[in-house]
């Protein structure tokens, strides 16, 4: 599957949608009850009380720096997670919203080309999710056009407001897609890999280019290249899951196309470790295990303990979702490593398949 990861109006096999209360609408439309993952990420003590005077908070008996995070896509399905955790460890989230800005929020239009640079002064880190779904509508010339613009615009007008503020955010971790590989076939990838050739790779390269503003003033940039984004409450895996507990699920073709998955547990876990580390350039946010599309699909049956008998051949896809979409979301894939993160430091909580299905199904 090839993934590329959006935000606030669309999402990576699993991302966000524009913000709203205690219920958020990812990119097609679903709802997703921040009820369901309140409490997961549980708070820290803190040391002090708010910005300005308060620098540093006590987690797991360390003292960790406190942030203000602005994020773009905050109620979409990474979003609303990573909101969760990160309020959880004791910062400070600062949603960045289409609409009028209520208190603690920032007002922007990138098709407008405009932002609060005042409010987004007052932040330590950027994390930009947004851009239109990958997966929501048919490729249609226009539409594909809609998925490069929704991030080449936001991304060039975060960047260029950023670098032109005396005293702002000096983190910026963008959102990309592991489609910016290609596809790739058995071939094993990490961030030195060279790009892919077709529309997902353009799209990628052209967006990780909207940072350029904010490299060039020294800003510290990093490339979130997400896989497919494991969650029950949205993406691939919540579309699956009805086939599958019915026992009508199976492979996609021949199932020998490599999924890179990662649960939506350390997806959030990886941001948040970027958000203090000192890593630049390009990460793949995937897990150390990529599984092909038949393993995937006999461990989920396994999990679920159903059958998975029932090749899906390409022409049911290929009617409804049209040729190229579906193609390059379903029956072509990479076998991606998270070379960076692991170098880095970050220990995965799910680092094989089974272990993130049964903490995230509860089985």
């Amino acid at each position: 599957m090839g993934g590329a990861a959006s935000g606030a109006s669309g999402g990576p096999t699993g991302a966000p949608g524009v913000d709203g209360g205690g219920v958020s609408s990812d990119a097609g439309g679903r709802q997703i009850e921040s009820s369901l993952i309140e409490g997961r990420y549980p708070p820290v003590d803190r040391l002090s009380g708010h910005r300005g005077t308060v620098e540093h908070l006590v987690r797991d008996g360390r003292s960790v720096q406190v942030m203000r995070v602005a994020i773009t896509g905050s109620s979409g399905l990474i979003g609303t997670a990573l909101r969760a955790r990160l309020e959880g460890a004791g910062h400070t989230v600062v949603p960045v919203v289409r609409r009028a800005a209520a208190p603690g929020e920032i007002a922007w239009d990138p098709a407008a080309g405009t932002i609060d640079h005042a409010a987004l002064s007052d932040v330590d880190a950027v994390v930009h999710l947004a851009g239109a779904g990958i997966g929501d509508k048919r490729w249609t010339d226009a539409y594909k056009q809609e998925i490069l613009e929704s991030r080449t615009r936001s991304t060039t007008l975060m960047a260029e407001t950023m670098a032109s503020l005396d005293h702002g955010p000096r983190v910026l971790l963008s959102a990309s897609g592991i489609g910016v590989y290609g596809d790739r076939g058995d071939e094993e990838l990490d961030e030195t890999s060279e790009h892919g050739s077709g529309f997902l790779p353009d799209v990628c390269i052209a967006w990780e280019a909207g940072t350029t503003a904010a490299e060039a003033a020294g800003i510290r940039v990093a490339h979130l290249r997400t896989g497919i984004v494991l969650s029950p409450e949205g993406g691939a895996l919540k579309k699956q899951l009805p086939l599958f507990k019915l026992g009508l699920g199976g492979r996609f073709g021949a199932g020998s196309q490599w999924q890179s998955w990662i649960s939506i547990d350390d997806e959030v876990g990886a941001i948040e470790h970027l958000l203090t580390s000192e890593v630049t350039g390009p990460v793949n946010l995937t897990a150390p295990a990529p599984v092909t599309n038949a393993d995937f699909a006999s461990t989920l049956a396994s999990v679920l303990k159903r059958p998975a008998f029932l090749p899906i051949p390409k022409f049911g896809p290929k009617a409804l979702l049209g040729g190229e979409l579906a193609e390059t979301l379903l029956f072509e894939g990479q076998k991606v490593l998270p070379q960076v993160l692991q170098h880095d430091g970050y220990v995965f909580q799910h680092s094989d398949l089974e272990t993130a299905l049964r903490a995230l199904l509860g089985r």
